[in-house]
């Protein structure tokens, strides 16, 4: 946890948007920083899948739906290694 929230200081901090790929380590991968303002339901076949609507860091006129992994709450900040496309919403 430590090690994330040194990174993301580092990537606000700098307006710089490279970060290591999780796989390959390529520091030449894009990303795009999003705050979460929305959490939108659970979803997935056991629950482990949350929806948010996101507004990218960049641009507040845009927002987007992603699924998200893992623990998120309102305010967060994802760093998005593909942002051209939208969740489907959840019934």
């Amino acid at each position: 946890a430590h090690h994330f929230h040194r990174l993301l200081h580092l990537v606000l901090s700098a307006r710089c948007c490279r970060i290591p790929h999780p796989v390959s380590g390529n520091m030449d991968v894009p990303v795009k920083l999003a705050k979460v303002v929305k959490v939108l339901g659970r979803t997935g076949s056991t629950g482990n899948v949350t929806q948010v609507r996101v507004e990218f860091v960049d641009d507040k006129e845009r927002s987007i739906i992603r699924n998200v992994k893992g623990p998120v709450k309102e305010g967060d900040i994802l760093t998005l290694l593909e942002w051209e496309r939208e969740a489907r919403r959840l019934r």
